[in-house]
């Protein structure tokens, strides 16, 4: 703004001189711009301006995230506002939002990193994943850096992207100030510790009597909700609605929640975060079978409290992890189950299809005459965590209101029903319920910033929910551009979710085409990708005239294969050899244009 204002301003410098400042200062970043404004105002005041004047330099902390669910940004965020209290000049910035280049350039780095999928970098890490791995990486012999790395220890490739930093930076020279920090889902704790242990270490390396506090997180910031993952807001749900038939083998539910006068705001493509509490028949079982007293006080942190609520609000049920399948069986002595808990792909198997009482009916526990205590049991069980769930509407159509489509997760074994926490807790919510929510921002999932670029939104089951709230936003704002839906599940008479709003859209024009995918009404299952294929000219020519692609819905299978068969349209329409047809969608993801919402 101001240096847009210079050249009408009375000024000491020719125009000259004006357009070189203009072009210099819009190649730096937030902390570049300080630096430089602290050496001019340095030079001035000493009445010359020569590279050999010893100025006060700001070295800068500079801390990357690189975060597919929040969880890492969060974790980001907390280094720097504690890094910032202590005077530290911050860099904050994702990893997709950093310039490769500058890495040379720097003196500490402080990475947050997840894995995503199957050892895979998330999205926004993708790119410096990439450059450190490739010949263009330069030597790092003067930079010091840490890594803590976020993961689940229930996938095979536990904290797998953190490794991969923290072994290629020091394989480029870089001197690791700490010894890589790995986290499992319950990562608060080992969190706050880091923050602690590293922002000691790098004491010696940088002084902070004088340091400027420049960070780029902050500076783009346009608007910051109050509530949050650790304070969430307490909602009200409006609406739990099935929008599948009577005849579906699947229970769908369109849910809406109003969000009252919190002020939380939500763009398309974000998701919102949702706390729950487990089945109170779930936690009788757990407490029967284990002859434990609901109303036995136990101790949570500072909270005293009956097991019984802490159970139902405090500890993760219905989801397992290779951790307490080991300690169980050491706990119940069982051989068979001894054996499965040392074999990791048995293991990965064996908590895709149970759950915590699951292992306490099947293996006893067993240890002489004694019960296994309340408190032992608390330490066995990891903390509750939120499910995210991608937003179904605009805040342009509902203004106060945010909706969810929520596939409910259920199963039997052994005679006795199983659900999934969140799901069951949003299917089951009757109007009035109260529900913990945040938002969680999404930057890597949004709508083309120019309004008149094609979308083509690929998102079978519940994958079509984020493409239910682009188009209400397209339509909200007016937006008169082409937009394609590829939507697929088992019926179409009983499966086909939010039909009546597709078609309405296809009627005004407002949806320019949509390619269904009902992989059981016929003798043959046809899937999205299929439909892909069959459509491989058209759509190849939306992607060559620059339209953006989103994927949404379940990562394991659906994306693979639809990823796949983008590449085979691009071999067999495009021209392009498998290398070219997989940079191809590399420089499409790179340039925004092809984005996965995908869990």
């Amino acid at each position: 703004m101001l240096l847009k204002e210079l050249s009408s301003l009375a000024s000491p410098l020719s125009q000259g001189q004006i357009e070189k400042l203009k072009q210099l200062t819009a190649e730096l970043n937030a902390v570049q711009l300080a630096w430089v404004s602290g050496y001019l105002a340095a030079t001035a005041n000493a009445g010359q301006l020569t590279p050999a004047v010893e100025t006060q330099t700001v070295q800068t902390l500079t801390i990357l995230y690189g975060s597919q669910t929040g969880n890492g940004h969060g974790v980001a965020k907390a280094l720097a506002d504690k890094a910032q209290a202590q005077g530290y000049a911050v860099n904050l910035a994702s990893m997709g939002e950093y310039n490769v280049r500058q890495l040379k350039q720097e003196t500490v780095l402080l990475l947050v990193v997840s894995t995503h999928g199957e050892g895979e970098a998330p999205d926004d890490a993708i790119e410096l994943h990439k450059f450190l791995a490739s010949k263009r990486a330069p030597k790092l012999d003067n930079l010091h850096y840490s890594v803590l790395a976020l993961g689940d220890s229930s996938y095979e490739f536990f904290c797998q992207t953190g490794k991969d930093f923290d072994a290629r930076l020091a394989a480029l020279g870089a001197k690791s100030l700490l010894p890589l920090i790995e986290c499992d889902v319950d990562y608060e704790t080992a969190a706050s510790e880091w923050h602690a242990e590293v922002l000691n270490s790098v004491k010696p390396l940088i002084q902070t009597s004088s340091a400027n506090v420049v960070s780029i997180g902050t500076v783009k910031t346009t608007q910051v909700n109050e509530f949050t993952k650790q304070n969430p807001y307490l909602a009200e749900v409006l609406v739990s609605q099935k929008i599948t038939g009577r005849g579906s083998d699947r229970d769908v539910r369109h849910v809406e929640i109003d969000l009252g006068e919190s002020g939380l705001t939500y763009q398309v493509g974000d998701a919102l975060g949702v706390w729950f509490s487990n089945n109170e028949v779930l936690v009788d079982e757990i407490l029967a079978a284990l002859s434990l007293a609901a109303d036995e006080l136990v101790t949570l942190g500072s909270q005293s409290l009956p097991l019984k609520q802490a159970l139902l609000n405090n500890k993760e049920l219905t989801q397992l992890y290779p951790g307490l399948v080991k300690a169980w069986a050491e706990l119940s002595g069982n051989a068979e189950l001894l054996a499965l808990s040392e074999d990791k792909e048995q293991v990965r198997h064996f908590i895709l299809k149970h759950q915590f009482a699951d292992l306490v009916a099947q293996y006893p526990f067993s240890n002489g005459a004694e019960t296994l205590s309340a408190t032992k049991l608390l330490e066995l069980l990891r903390p509750l965590t939120p499910r995210l769930y991608s937003i179904a509407s605009s805040q342009s159509e509902v203004e106060t209101e945010v909706h969810l489509t929520v596939a409910l997760v259920e199963d039997e074994r052994h005679g006795a029903a199983r659900f999934g926490g969140a799901s069951h807790f949003l299917a089951s919510a009757a109007e009035g319920t109260q529900v913990k929510v945040y938002v969680e921002p999404n930057k890597h999932f949004r709508l083309p910033e120019n309004p008149a670029t094609p979308v083509i939104m690929v998102g079978p089951g519940t994958g079509v929910a984020p493409f239910r709230a682009f188009m209400q936003e397209r339509v909200a704002q007016g937006v008169q551009a082409d937009s394609w839906l590829f939507f697929g599940n088992p019926h179409f008479e009983q499966d086909f979710l939010y039909q009546t709003e597709w078609q309405q859209y296809l009627k005004n024009g407002d949806l320019s085409r949509i390619d269904v995918a009902f992989s059981r009404d016929q003798a043959h299952k046809i899937y999205v990708q299929h439909r892909i294929k069959e459509q491989a000219k058209t759509l190849w020519q939306w992607l060559e005239n620059g339209a953006h692609l989103y994927i949404c819905g379940d990562a394991e299978r659906m994306a693979k294969d639809v990823h796949q068969a983008l590449i085979e349209v691009a071999i067999e329409v495009g021209g392009l050899d498998i290398g070219a047809a997989e940079a191809y969608f590399d420089t499409l993801r790179s340039d925004k244009r092809y984005q996965k919402d995908v869990y």
